[in-house]
């Protein structure tokens, strides 16, 4: 900043000078010219490139996620991937005109490392269960892009230590070994809990998921603690039944105690000052969400009523995203119905079995789900929850 103020005074003072010589035929305007040029020339090299402009150029889309978390970021044996994370990423590279399928490239983002990834461009955006906090928006190079999941912490018990009929209550956890990651608001909300009801927890600091994971199921800790999206989908992997006949944590009993010690809204996350880029990540969350409200899915939006001006705003118009060099195609929308469909069914298939017709019912018509929508924030504003989206037009 310091150069490009330097530029300026260097133009303005020379362009001064001459027209303080005597006998100049530096006029009002050359001057007035001349100062318009450095301004504008200032702009331009403090703006910096779009993100979106750099995938474009580069082909594909760095996102940083979590593999391990079923559900929301998952990779299994075959490196195949599922969640409602990659769902997202995913209907972003739609939006702007790539293969969801084959022009991402997924970035293991860890609690430790993800804002250092976002910060350093080795990821262009970060959708990995990422709380939104004060700190992190204010602190870090990092611009939150909406919520995308409403959450709050959760604590995953060992039935065989603190039985569920006799412990009933998270209140009722003293002297209990619980494993929390290392430097996350997890930590932070576990500390704050303990203290202000007098638990008496003994608190167990952990590097990461995996090894919590594995405390958990050798009895170093009888219970583990986080989003309660990640203790679900925890709870449900380690009951499932081995070839054997056992299951991964065979004997354990979890439960889930159901108390909240927090609010965790979950965002995507991009840097600062890339402003283009953070709406087209926002607005393509809002549009999923729009389009389930609007009754628009992967298998109608193609007869879709274009003579409804919402309808055709929302499917065959841009509403200015992108950038000058890059805006979105008009059908963007379209792509992502395309890709991945709308809220509803990206929810489907990340939690329940996949077989959910959008065209027939609410959340409440989804089936064999290990997380449900019904009754939660998670749900639509019109079944009671608070996803809703900022009119599009």
């Amino acid at each position: 900043m310091r150069r490009i103020l330097a530029t300026m005074m260097m133009l303005l003072m020379t362009t001064a000078a001459l027209a303080g010589c005597a006998g100049s035929d530096v006029t009002d305007e050359d001057v007035d010219a001349a100062r318009e040029e450095g301004r504008l020339a200032g702009i331009a090299e403090a703006t910096p490139v779009s993100t979106l402009d750099t995938i474009h150029e580069r082909g594909t889309m760095k996102c940083g996620v979590k593999d391990s978390q079923w559900g929301m970021g998952f990779a299994d044996a075959d490196g195949v991937r599922s969640g409602l994370d990659i769902e997202y990423c995913k209907a972003v590279a739609a939006a702007i005109g790539l293969d969801a399928e084959q022009d991402i490239e997924y970035i293991l983002a860890s609690a430790g490392d993800r804002f250092e990834k976002l910060s350093s461009g080795e990821i262009d955006v970060l959708i990995r269960t990422t709380t939104w906090t004060t700190s992190r928006d204010a602190e870090l190079n990092a611009d939150f892009a909406g919520m995308n999941f409403f959450d709050g912490q959760g604590i995953l018990i060992r039935g065989d230590a603190f039985p569920q009929a006799d412990t009933t209550s998270a209140l009722n956890l003293a002297s209990a070994k619980v494993c929390v990651g290392t430097g996350t608001t997890t930590e932070g909300n576990l500390a704050d809990y303990n203290t202000v009801n007098s638990i008496g927890m003994d608190i167990v600091p952990v590097a990461d998921a995996a090894e919590a994971t594995t405390k958990l199921v050798d009895g170093s800790c009888d219970a583990f603690t986080g989003d309660m999206s990640a203790m679900v989908a925890k709870k449900y992997t380690l009951e499932l039944t081995n070839a054997d006949g056992t299951t991964g944590c065979d004997g354990c009993d979890l439960w889930i105690a159901p108390e909240l010690l927090s609010k965790e809204p979950l965002g995507a996350a991009v840097r600062d000052m890339d402003s283009d880029w953070k709406d087209v990540v926002t607005w393509v969350w809002y549009g999923m969400v729009t389009a389930e409200e609007m009754g628009l899915h992967s298998g109608n939006y193609a007869a879709a009523d274009m003579t409804n001006p919402s309808v055709d705003r929302l499917l065959n118009n841009n509403l200015g995203l992108g950038t000058d060099t890059n805006p979105l195609p008009a059908t963007w929308m379209q792509n992502v119905l395309s890709a991945v469909g709308n809220y509803g069914e990206a929810w489907d298939d990340s939690f329940c079995d996949g077989t959910w017709d959008a065209g027939v019912g609410g959340s409440d018509t989804m089936s064999n789900c290990v997380l449900s929508r019904v009754g939660t924030a998670n749900a639509l504003v019109s079944e009671g929850g608070l996803q809703f989206a900022p009119p599009m037009r």
